[in-house]
């Protein structure tokens, strides 16, 4: 796939990060853009400390990826299974032993890189992986898949008909968005006819992942060439004679590759990595707001309830409720990052109880009776209600905290559902009885702390 197609999915990926526009322009105008899509993630003051510490090396990533990008490098990972010749093939691209070979499965055990060669002022660097599927390698498997996501050129090797295995690791490869070289090595072991035909067998597997032109035969480690000679007096000799390696068809494609869209493979590779790390960094804010809105919403559902319990006055206990509603979604509304004035708040509030009023009409009347029938005994049957009402406070606070809170991480909107869809969704959504069981036990468990030593 050509790298203006891997640049259309970058700009689709870069466009969710706010004020961070990618013109699709020259090689050079990817590279700026991109490095300040990375800036900017990386001085975003919005991301809390916390989350910024969750992901510590993925920022420092970014700030390797700037530094490559500053100095002009392109990356390209040799990737497969075992034993089918990854070192061996990246030895005879370099032209040189620097990856180590053997004869044992897995040789190669951690990430190796070496410098290649210059192209269009850009430097090519070789990098080695740990092969897949090796018994008791999953660690390394790991290694090699995290190597390749970060790689901006992948060489993915294989020496016959692709396994299972090794196409569900093609596919996997294939959704990292890194564009793909397959490589068929030891094809020196086929004859032309049998070479052929595997090689569209192969392109039939890559279908969709790797271009037909780039799946391409090579031979790092050619076998030796047996030459049987008949001497004058009917005897046989035979001559073995190193071959050179056969990668040159691989060699003039990761060339042109270089040459032609290098440093906007390079800014895409970067950018896809910022756009995946933005998401992550959103799934961790919306989860640690989450998680402090519960602790916020359940902290009000347990003053409310203490409150209406413990209010002997009729009606006024549903006021004071109604006061700290108030305080809750000007609470969430910071939470979220969406301050709230009090009167958007009470228009919040309003148009949730109106919601809830239609679908729990019977709930509200009850809460009303025992708020009278507390007044009218002059507080005798407060220890028989105040669980039950108080109870009732903490579940209404709950719907409007969550319904509020639903509100506010769709950007102040209820949706296409509208307010009265939201409500609904969120009424069903919780477990009334078992919300009912635990407030009521932790507000008798508040009012006992609160009972005087006899």
């Amino acid at each position: 796939m050509a790298a203006s197609d891997w640049w259309t999915r970058l700009r689709e990926k870069l466009g969710g990060i706010p004020g961070i526009a990618v013109p699709a322009r020259t090689d050079d105008a990817h590279v700026t853009q991109t490095s300040e899509a990375l800036r900017a993630l990386l001085d975003d003051t919005s991301i809390p400390a916390g989350v910024r510490g969750e992901l510590t090396e993925d920022f420092a990533q970014i700030e390797a990826l700037l530094d490559k990008l500053a100095a002009g490098e392109l990356h390209i990972a040799v990737f497969g299974r075992v034993s089918v010749g990854k070192s061996a093939l990246g030895n005879a691209l370099l032209g040189r032993r620097a990856f180590e070979t053997g004869v044992l499965h897995g040789t190669t055990k951690t990430r190796n890189a070496e410098r290649w060669r210059e192209v269009a002022g850009q430097g090519l660097h070789l990098i080695d992986t740990p092969g897949i599927n090796e018994l008791s390698g999953e660690e390394r498997e790991r290694l090699a898949f995290d190597v390749a996501a970060i790689s901006d050129l992948v060489v993915f090797v294989v020496d016959g008909d692709m396994t299972q295995s090794e196409l569900d690791a093609l596919r996997t490869l294939g959704r990292t968005q890194r564009p793909l070289l397959l490589a068929l090595n030891k094809a020196d072991r086929y004859t032309a006819d049998e070479r052929e035909r595997l090689l569209a067998r192969l392109r039939e597997h890559a279908a969709g992942l790797v271009r037909a032109d780039d799946v391409i035969a090579c031979a790092a480690l050619p076998g030796e060439k047996i030459v049987v000679q008949v001497g004058a007096d009917g005897g046989e000799s035979e001559t073995r004679t190193a071959q050179a390696p056969d990668v040159t068809a691989l060699d003039v494609r990761v060339r042109e590759i270089a040459e032609r869209e290098g440093k906007t493979l390079a800014a895409l590779n970067a950018g896809l990595f910022a756009g995946d790390l933005s998401d992550r960094v959103a799934l961790r804010v919306a989860a640690a707001r989450r998680d402090l809105a519960q602790r916020v919403i359940r902290n009000y559902c347990l003053a409310k309830g203490v409150a209406v319990a413990l209010n002997p006055v009729p009606v006024a206990d549903l006021l004071a409720a109604a006061s700290l509603d108030v305080a809750l979604v000007l609470h969430l509304g910071k939470v979220y990052g969406m301050p709230l004035t009090r009167s958007e708040a009470g228009t919040l509030i309003a148009t949730i109880c109106a919601q809830l009023a239609a679908l729990m009409g019977a709930i509200w009347g009850v809460h009303l009776v025992s708020s009278a029938l507390k007044g009218v005994s002059a507080g005798l049957t407060t220890v028989v209600t105040a669980g039950a009402q108080g109870a009732l406070a903490w579940y209404a606070t709950e719907l409007v905290g969550r319904a509020a809170e639903k509100y506010l991480v769709q950007g102040k909107s209820w949706g296409e559902g509208g307010a009265k869809r939201a409500v609904a969704d969120i009424v069903a959504s919780l477990d009334r009885d078992s919300i009912l069981r635990e407030a009521r036990a932790a507000i008798l468990a508040r009012l006992r702390g609160r009972q005087p030593a006899p």
